[in-house]
């Protein structure tokens, strides 16, 4: 797919003087939501090509499934207790994995049965208020939907199953929460204001809804949990609203002050869901969001999803061992490999930024820490900048 990447903090890199070190590298960062990202057909053979087409990851099903089965291995855990009651929701936007996602472990552990859901925004495959550009091409939605399609696959192997459903989050969820008298609606925070505006919206609707309690009637909170960013919000040595100006300042403070939080195990088990659940609905294709398919003649084909995620870090890491002379490629402008690769599914929360850290470190102590991998995590934790500083603008 030639890149594109839903909701995408994309860094544009600007050079502002030449260093061996990463402070010579300030990050701008611009909201993407015009993408281009296709599925998949075979990498050709040889060195690149500017007229090729790549398949990124370039494994096969089995590898991807093999490479997915071991990284959930690591990533969970046995043992673990739910201490809440009753029925809760977790509502999937940009945060399309089950490894190291909060918002889920949360819905678990505070409740008896958790309902996934995914709601088909029709405001995400209209246009913009100015201009009137398509917000989502052909190529974007195609990655997405295979995003849907792998979450529901990752959810079953778990117990649950994901509730996909056309329709706006503030009139689904309200509903959802009446039929099955959910008491807490799980979501990640975001940052950006058509988002922020539909978590006001769905808030609203949901102090509109009355279930029974102990103490006679209550309303289904939003619980909204920070969970895009490297380092936690919560956990930066400076308030949100004095944030450096300088990006040397910003990483200087953070590595010597913070340290990033462990991820998420999650438990083997995740169900059950609710039992008056008889209908799932389904992925659709392309052609029924009513948008046109397209094809890619040159560039890369991204496959969506957090399996595929999870095996372009393998493919990057360990089995190309790329990782190790990242510093030196990272500006190459053909083919997949001079740089990770990771954009689309950070974007789409297919990918824990917290996940890639703990991977890199593990390829430090198994391999080798150098340059290459220092610099990879100073650059990522540039990407802190973005959503902290978005935060603390929509705090204001």
């Amino acid at each position: 797919m030639a890149i594109a990447c839903p909701s995408l903090s994309y860094p544009i890199r600007t050079k502002l003087r030449h260093s061996s070190k990463p402070d010579s590298i300030f990050i701008l960062s611009i909201r993407m939501r015009h993408s281009n990202i296709t599925s998949p057909t075979r990498t050709p053979e040889g060195t690149a090509d500017s007229a090729a087409v790549y398949r990124v990851p370039d494994l096969d099903s089995e590898e991807i499934e093999r490479i997915s089965e071991q990284t959930a291995e690591r990533c969970s855990c046995q043992g673990l207790q739910r201490i809440g009651k009753g029925t809760a929701i977790v509502w999937f936007r940009n945060d399309l994995r089950v490894l190291d996602n909060e918002a889920l472990y949360q819905a678990w552990t505070g409740s008896e049965s958790v309902l996934p859901v995914y709601c088909l925004d029709p405001r995400l495959f209209g246009t913009t208020h100015f201009f009137g550009f398509q917000k989502t091409g052909g190529l974007r939605a195609q990655f997405i939907l295979e995003c849907l399609a792998d979450l529901k696959r990752n959810l079953r192997k778990r117990g649950l199953d994901l509730l996909v459903q056309n329709g706006k989050p503030e009139e689904i969820l309200p509903t959802l929460a009446e039929s099955i008298e959910a008491h807490t609606v799980y979501a990640h925070k975001e940052t950006c204001t058509e988002e922020l505006n539909v978590e006001r919206l769905v808030k609203n609707g949901l102090r509109r809804v009355m279930l029974p309690s102990s103490s006679g009637q209550s309303n289904p909170n939003l619980q909204l949990i920070w969970g895009h960013t490297m380092y936690h919000l919560n956990d930066l040595p400076f308030d949100t609203g004095s944030l450096p100006n300088i990006y040397t300042q910003f990483r200087k403070s953070v590595e010597s002050n913070c340290t990033v939080r462990d991820c998420i195990k999650i438990p083997a088990s995740l169900g059950p869901a609710p039992s008056s659940i008889k209908e799932w609905g389904f992925v659709p294709s392309v052609d029924q969001l009513r948008l046109q398919q397209q094809e890619v003649s040159k560039g890369m084909k991204f496959l969506g999803g957090e399996s595929a995620a999870l095996s372009r870090v393998y493919e990057y890491f360990w089995k190309k061992d790329l990782l190790r002379v990242y510093k030196h490629t990272r500006n190459g402008l053909v083919g997949p490999d001079y740089s990770t690769k990771f954009s689309p599914w950070l974007a789409s929360g297919c990918l824990s930024p917290r996940l890639v850290y703990k991977e890199v470190k593990r390829y430090e102590k198994q391999r080798q820490a150098n340059e290459s991998t220092y610099w990879y995590l100073s650059l990522s934790l540039s990407l802190s900048i973005t959503g902290v500083s978005k935060s603390s603008k929509s705090c204001q």
